[in-house]
Parts: structure tokens; C-alpha cells; sequence
């Protein structure tokens, strides 16, 4: 059995550019990102506001205006650093295999309250960008998967039809009904999507 491995995103709207790994603008960005996620477990709700996350980061708010511009956006990059790499691209050597053991994780994850906190501010304050930040790595895992069947040889359905049965049950259970998924359950929305 390979070994699982990453997916890697490209740049996206918030990250510093050409700014050095370590240094201060990577000690800001993950002291803002540690007080994003400690607000929103303590459920402050509308009280996630630039001052409020620049006081509780140690930094100047005009420093969170001048990198994010918005709630919004930051919590846009919050969403999309926490949700890059989290569930790895598993290699089981089969899609039904790949799929199932991808979408358990999958539940695992969005079972942390943590997580659910984020993807609810992110969905609320981001639009578009905050959807995307929710969605996009899940969507490139999905397609590694199904590039890698198809380079077996084997036949796969589209992204977005995968990502419709899979990702659009487990985001529904966990954003909307408050009870999230199981593992076995997650599973078995595979079997739906590739009966036999």
C-alpha cells in the first residue's frame, strides 16, 4: 500500500508575497491565525472584528487592515491554511478504496468543533472567497484521486459530480444539522456514488 500524500494549493488572496519562511510577517500571520481560531472557540460570534483579533494577536489592527483589508478575507486565509494539508490524498490502490478512506477523514474532521467554528464564520463573513476557502483543497484532493484512476486505467466520475455526493452530504450534516457524520456513514456515501 503507497504512502498518503498531500496536496498542495497555489497562492491565494491574503498570503504574504515573497515574504521569507520564519521571519516577522510569518510570526504575525500565525499569531493573527492562533487568535482567530481562540475567538472563535470562545464563541464570540459578531464580536470577530479586526481590533478584537489585532488585541488578542499583539499586533496593530492597521496591520490586519493593511494584509487582509476584512474579516472576511482573513478569515478567507485562516480557512484556507487550516484546511491545506489536514486530510492527505490517501493511495489505497483503488478509487472506492482511495474515496472511502478519504471521506472517513473527511467527517473526522469536520466531527471538531474547532473546525466547524471556522468553516461557519468563514462561510458567513467570506462569500465566494470564504466558500472557496472551505472547498478548494477538498476539490484538488478529489482530483488527484480521480487523475490517479484514470491514469490506472480505470474509469472515475467528474470532480464535481464526486465532490456533489461526497463533500455535499458531509458539509450539509455538519453545517446545518449540528451532527456531523461518522466515519462508516461518510463510507457509505462512496457505495452510493460507485455502486458495485
Amino acid at each position: 500500500m503507497a504512502a498518503s500524500t498531500p496536496v498542495t494549493r497555489p497562492h491565494t488572496p491574503g498570503a504574504a508575497t515573497g515574504s521569507r519562511p520564519g521571519g516577522r510577517s510569518a510570526r504575525v500571520r500565525a499569531a493573527v491565525h492562533r487568535a482567530v481560531e481562540e475567538l472563535l472557540a470562545e464563541e464570540v460570534g459578531d464580536g470577530l472584528t479586526i481590533p478584537a483579533v489585532a488585541a488578542r494577536a499583539g499586533v496593530h489592527a492597521t496591520t490586519l487592515y493593511r494584509r487582509w483589508g476584512s474579516v472576511g478575507e482573513l478569515l478567507a486565509d485562516v480557512a484556507t491554511s487550516r484546511f491545506s494539508g489536514d486530510v492527505v490524498v490517501p493511495d489505497t490502490g483503488s478509487l472506492p478504496g482511495d474515496l472511502r478512506r478519504w471521506a472517513a477523514d473527511v467527517a473526522t474532521d469536520l466531527a471538531d468543533p474547532d473546525v466547524l467554528a471556522l468553516m461557519r464564520a468563514t462561510l458567513g463573513a467570506g462569500g465566494e472567497q470564504g466558500a472557496c476557502a472551505c472547498r478548494g483543497d477538498r476539490e484538488d484532493q478529489l482530483a488527484a484521486m480521480i487523475e490517479r484512476e484514470k491514469a490506472r486505467g480505470g474509469t472515475a466520475p467528474t470532480v464535481e459530480r464526486t465532490a456533489d455526493a461526497l463533500l455535499g452530504p458531509l458539509y450539509y450534516r455538519a453545517i446545518f444539522t449540528g451532527e456531523p457524520g461518522s466515519p462508516d456513514w461518510a463510507r457509505g456515501l462512496v457505495d452510493l456514488l460507485l455502486p458495485g
